[in-house]
């Protein structure tokens, strides 16, 4: 089935010859929100910097997946796209993003590196992002049993999240010492005086949303011109190559934080928290948008439910973003880790019948890692790093 365009995105067609114009322009908002990132985590704590950095960075993402859920909404049969499109992101963010900014990073420092393979080591810090996974994975799996999606368990999916960002809230932000660090960009918002801090901070923040929300749909829409061209199926474009071009930004501002080496945990964290925006957020969206679309269109306000086929992308997308959570839980990402969760995604990529068989590789390899760390072969650090962040800032007297 060749693709359609005026299904995903709107009645206004697309022309690849778009792309000479928005393609510089994503790449200028996602250098502008970087940069305002960077600076942000001097005034707040730099996950909560990256979960701002998110939101922002998934406009393009959100846009097409709520098209997607109302078109299914007035025509149930297209239920699946919705599914495909939200299991796609969240697989190639994991499976190719998290491995490109290991790879990034080693070239990038392979000149000063004592190893030729050097872990990415994560900061105390980041035990937040990597345990704020857990909740909403446990509790998708719960709507994964019941084989529905309804306005309930959006409601607890964004509590989730808000509780997520009350945590990263109360964390503290970075010292004023790694400002010399910064780019240059990011040094001259924060040595702004007095209110123009601030002012400073959000317009390159500001700036960089709003011109990534007035590209993403013109840039979207002559991506996938080009794609209908060549005649992609529409569910391979639905599965993956929507969501690469909605997660470009990301993309961009990870690749250009990998290559500067010491900010590499900035740049996975920056995809952690996208993540953790995916499972909760952009999941919670497809049920309300898909039910009020129902409700529009046939009068009646439908549960989003799963089939078969379905149930397998999600068990698949948990188990890859569990493997994902583990790999990180001794507080480091290193080359075996990036490897095996490329090769997983390139296999399920490239032969999508084999999705169940690389379904049960995931689980092999988190029972492998659950033994590691039993044995003490692998530290289990970032539970604990997560409590005594948690205790800290509770125990911490108030301000005179």
């Amino acid at each position: 089935m060749k693709l359609k365009l005026l299904a995903l995105l709107s009645t206004a067609g697309g022309s690849a010859l778009s792309a000479l114009w928005t393609f510089p322009a994503i790449l200028t908002s996602a250098f502008l929100i970087a940069w305002g990132a960077e600076a942000a985590q001097f005034l707040i704590s730099q996950a909560l910097a990256l979960a701002i950095l998110a939101w922002l960075q998934t406009l393009p993402e959100f846009a097409v997946e709520a098209v997607i859920a109302w078109d299914a909404g007035r025509e149930p049969e297209r239920a699946h796209l919705a599914i495909a499109n939200l299991t796609g992101a969240i697989r190639l963010l994991l499976g190719l993003g998290w491995p490109m900014i290991y790879f990034v990073f080693a070239v990038a420092g392979r000149k000063s590196a004592s190893a030729r393979l050097p872990a990415i080591q994560l900061e105390r810090e980041h035990a937040l992002e990597i345990v704020g996974l857990v909740p909403p994975l446990l509790y998708f799996g719960v709507i994964l049993l019941k084989q529905s999606f309804s306005w309930v368990d959006a409601v607890v999916l964004l509590a989730l999240y808000v509780s997520y960002l009350w945590l990263l809230f109360r964390n503290a932000p970075r010292g004023a010492e790694h400002v010399a660090d910064a780019p240059a960009v990011s040094r001259w918002a924060y040595r702004q005086p007095g209110w123009r801090r601030p002012l400073a901070i959000t317009a390159l923040l500001g700036g960089g949303g709003a011109l990534l929300y007035v590209t993403a749909h013109p840039f979207l829409e002559s991506m996938l011109a080009v794609a209908g061209l060549v005649g992609v199926s529409q569910f391979v474009l639905v599965q993956w190559v929507a969501p690469f071009l909605s997660e470009f930004p990301e993309k961009v501002s990870a690749f250009y934080w990998a290559r500067r080496v010491t900010h590499a945990p900035m740049a996975l964290m920056n995809l952690v928290s996208s993540n953790i925006n995916q499972w909760t957020v952009l999941a919670a969206m497809i049920p309300l948008v898909y039910g009020y679309s129902s409700l529009r269109h046939h009068g009646v306000w439908l549960d989003f439910r799963f089939d078969g086929p379905q149930r397998l992308e999600i068990l698949l997308t948990l188990l890859q973003s569990g493997l994902a959570m583990m790999v990180l839980a001794n507080m480091e990402f290193d080359w075996r880790d990036a490897t095996v969760l490329f090769v997983l995604w390139l296999v399920q990529f490239l032969q999508p019948g084999l999705r169940e068989v690389v379904a049960i590789a995931y689980g092999v390899w988190m029972v492998i890692l659950a033994t590691e760390f039993v044995v003490g072969r692998k530290a289990l650090l970032a539970p604990r790093y997560f409590w005594e962040i948690i205790r800290q800032k509770r125990d911490r007297p108030e301000p005179l």
